[in-house]
């Protein structure tokens, strides 16, 4: 689950446990966003995702790209957790987000 979570949000059961997935996956769906909160004012106009993981997994995430309008459905993609300052406020677990394949 992203965030990670204390119990599954499916079962409401709380044994659950931490599985690596893989670091690339395929850009199911996508909108860019020209209106944003304040904190994410700096990166206007940016990209949300859905992103498909080998595992079956599906992740909502930012996507990270010089020019958005390049983005393709079915695209691969990458995970990244390279760090950027957030505004105060923000939740505190790891930040991710995915890019184009280099």
């Amino acid at each position: 689950m992203v965030p990670p979570r204390a119990i599954c949000s499916n079962c409401r059961h709380s044994r659950v446990e931490w599985v690596e997935l893989s670091q690339k996956g395929k850009l199911v769906t996508y909108t860019i966003v020209h209106v944003s909160p304040p904190q994410f004012k700096h990166m206007t106009p940016y990209a949300v995702g859905i992103v498909e993981m080998p595992e079956g997994v599906k992740i909502p995430s930012i996507i990270r790209t010089s020019r958005p309008e390049d983005l393709k459905i079915g695209m691969q993609l990458e995970a990244d957790f390279s760090p950027r300052p957030q505004e105060g406020g923000w939740p505190n677990w790891p930040r991710y987000f995915f890019k184009e394949t280099g």
